[in-house]
């Protein structure tokens, strides 16, 4: 008899909370084995019964003079109390012999708990059987449970919880880190002067003394409500306000985001245990009531942050007394994080993106590391930390703009021009064309037919122009052309290309979810629509419209890839994990290539010098943005046309600098902001001046929004 009790069947036989309310009547009819020659079989039943965790069973197993000294409801919560506190998650209780006297049995059974805390646990303990009438009963004490328990012995159990590690940027400056809260709060009925009250909470808090009062009124008398959480500095500098009756502080440890908030959907933030992932977080050896990352690295990594919590389990008497120490396993410690994120590189980029909706990424061009993400608006983590700010986790959970959406890796976009470096690639290798294979662009393209006219951005047109000034000057006519021929060759000859530079393609970041996006083709057009691909549909692809959707980590990563050589990396933010002492040396995460661009050199360096025009050349669409700029940046704009008729489009410039020896992609986009060149590509620039060191120069005006403070902290 091996058969384990898992832990689900555990959490309705473990749990005093989940344990279904025991009967108040007569105990159930004893269902003791018939056969009076086999006492093995009243222990098998009641050992198989223990494993399945049916305690009733059990209980109808026990001998009269047994159900007589303990109901059902004290008998079950013995074995809950005992396996929960030992944190068993699966036990197996297996018949070893069974001796036998005249009336009465002695039968030896090994336990073997595999718990969370401390690791495999096996005894031998034994069972006293009575024969009654024509059946074999249990004769119980706690020693069945384990050996010493008895009638009144208990399990403790001590925990050893190591103290959350530090989350710090690419240069060991912290991000995160253990801190103290320090929450306000009222007693209302202890308040003697509500006005002077009002205004000291006003001081401490800075909300005005009607939110003050709402926060509290029509609370308890005698509750103590809490109003805020401040900064320890204030309480210590405030300390005589503490002093007025009816308000009380409390601390506790907690944890503190630098800057109130530098990189935010990055390093996520913790919080108590959801109540629907206790169990599982139990079943790790957590005791219930820590807090733990519910978001960001945060998240991925509580194994690295939290470490593994040890403990001791000590068998007690009655009087609190320890009796004997059952087992021990010494706590795993916890570990900082590296990331690849540069700080104040961050806090510059989250300044210049401002309250806007959109995002920034910042990638290393040969490593793929991420230096800066920023997602607009953005959040302050430190909220979700303390029970005094509930109205401001609430206007965040309630904003409109979804500020916990990271846009960078889980906004989906058409990304619009951007993609005309894809269409280019897809016509020099599959469309039999050459840089210099000339188009005519009157300023409106017919190609569909009349009833199809399509105009390009220049309404007067670019004339006669090759396909490289094409896509420096963003011709639209050409790459209507380019991508009604390319699906005249064959239809997925776009959606091939697309996929291949990373777009509407998991990135492979594994630290932060992100959004696969959507590369459309002709058998995802007929699985999601019933309706075939048609040459229109090449035709909106080969500028990055219709149904495409991309991330800006996506276009990152591209744009990385071009700027290297044609090597596509996998992103990451974590550059390395700390040690834990000698047992757990650091581990350092690599580069990691997974794909190459299906460009020739030759190829790719037209490419290139295509987009070191778009900033230097007199027809590039956004040349007079980068006027007297001194490092020299490419890339390409994009204005990708949004739902809704109203909708302005979606502003995009994506890039790497130095062009002539690229460090560093940037990509910004800006949801229903307008011509990229308008707002992404100064932005852009201030990026990349931000990352030299440069003064920022300052943004057009219909680029500027009201300016936003760079994140400072401690």
């Amino acid at each position: 008899m091996t058969v384990g009790m898992l832990l689900t069947m555990l959490a309705s036989g473990c749990r005093g909370s989940s344990v279904s309310p025991m009967p108040t009547l007569p105990p159930p009819t004893p269902t003791l084995p018939p056969n009076p020659h086999a006492p093995e079989a009243t222990a098998v039943a009641f050992l198989d019964a223990w494993e399945q965790g049916d305690y009733e069973t059990m209980y109808g197993l026990l001998s009269p003079s047994s159900r007589a000294a303990v109901d059902l409801e004290t008998f079950a919560h013995r074995y809950q109390a005992a396996l929960q506190t030992a944190t068993v998650l699966t036990l197996t209780a297996d018949l070893r012999a069974v001796l036998q006297e005249g009336t009465h049995a002695q039968a030896t059974y090994q336990i073997t708990w595999e718990t969370a805390l401390v690791g495999t646990l096996i005894t031998e303990t034994l069972m006293p059987l009575s024969l009654y009438g024509d059946r074999w009963g249990v004769e119980w004490s706690g020693n069945l449970i384990w050996p010493g328990l008895g009638d009144n012995n208990y399990f403790y159990m001590e925990y050893q919880i190591p103290a959350r590690a530090n989350i710090y940027d690419r240069n060991g400056l912290a991000l995160a880190t253990k801190g103290i809260i320090v929450t306000v709060g009222v007693v209302p009925g202890k308040i003697e002067d509500e006005a002077e009250v009002l205004s000291a909470l006003t001081t401490l808090t800075g909300l005005p003394p009607e939110e003050v009062r709402a926060r509290y009124a029509g609370r308890p008398a005698d509750w103590w409500t809490p109003i805020a959480d401040i900064p320890v500095e204030v309480s210590v500098d405030y300390a005589d306000l503490f002093d007025i009756p009816g308000i009380e502080a409390r601390q506790k440890e907690g944890r503190t985001y630098w800057g109130g908030g530098v990189a935010p959907h990055i390093v996520g933030w913790v919080a108590p245990i959801p109540a629907e992932e206790i169990e599982t977080y139990r079943a790790q050896g957590y005791r219930g009531d820590e807090w733990v990352g519910v978001a960001g690295l945060e998240k991925w990594g509580e194994p690295y942050l939290a470490g593994r919590h040890g403990g001791t389990l000590y068998l007690m008497d009655p009087t609190g007394q320890i009796i004997s120490v059952v087992a021990r396993r010494d706590a795993v410690p916890s570990r900082p994080i590296y990331t690849t994120i540069d700080r104040e590189l961050q806090a510059r980029v989250q300044q210049i993106l401002g309250d806007r909706r959109g995002a920034i990424v910042v990638m290393d061009v040969h490593t793929g590391a991420i230096l800066a993400m920023a997602s607009g608006p953005s959040f302050d983590p430190n909220v979700f930390v303390g029970p005094g700010s509930e109205p401001e986790r609430f206007a965040i959970l309630a904003d409109p703009d979804r500020p916990l959406l990271n846009r960078a890796t889980q906004g989906g976009y058409p990304c619009g021009s951007v993609f005309k470096i894809v269409t280019m690639a897809a016509a020099l290798e599959a469309g039999g064309m050459t840089a210099d294979t000339i188009f005519f662009c009157p300023g409106y393209w017919e190609g569909l037919g009349s009833a199809y006219r399509k105009t390009c951005w220049k309404a007067d047109g670019h004339g006669s122009i090759n396909l490289k000034d094409a896509l420096t000057a963003s011709c639209d006519v050409t790459f209507y052309a380019v991508g009604l021929a390319l699906d005249g060759i064959d239809p997925n000859i776009l959606p091939t290309f697309g996929r291949a530079f990373g777009l509407g393609v998991p990135t492979g970041l594994q630290e932060i979810p992100e959004f696969s996006g959507l590369m459309p083709d002709p058998e995802w057009k007929q699985a999601a629509y019933g309706e075939a691909w048609w040459p229109g549909d090449s035709v909106n692809l080969a500028i990055g419209q219709g149904y495409l959707l991309v991330t800006p980590l996506q276009v990152a990563r591209m744009m990385a890839a071009v700027a290297n050589g044609g090597t596509l990396y996998r992103p990451y933010v974590v550059a390395r994990i700390g040690a834990g002492g000698d047992e757990y040396p650091e581990i350092v995460f690599q580069p990691e290539a997974t794909g190459s661009l299906p460009v020739s050199p030759e190829h790719l360096q037209t490419i290139r010098e295509a987009l070191a025009g778009v900033t230097t050349s007199p027809i590039g669409t956004a040349a007079h943005r980068f006027v007297g700029m001194s490092i020299p940046v490419a890339g390409k704009t994009g204005t990708a046309q949004a739902p809704g008729a109203e909708s302005l489009p979606h502003s995009w410039f994506a890039a790497y600098a130095p062009a002539d020896q690229p460090e560093i992609a940037v990509v910004v986009m800006v949801e229903n902001a307008g011509e990229g060149s308008t707002v992404a590509a100064p932005m852009v620039r201030q990026v990349v001046e931000a990352y030299y060191g440069l003064p920022l120069t300052p943004l057009p005006p219909g680029a500027q929004t009201t300016p936003t403070p760079i994140p400072t902290g401690p």
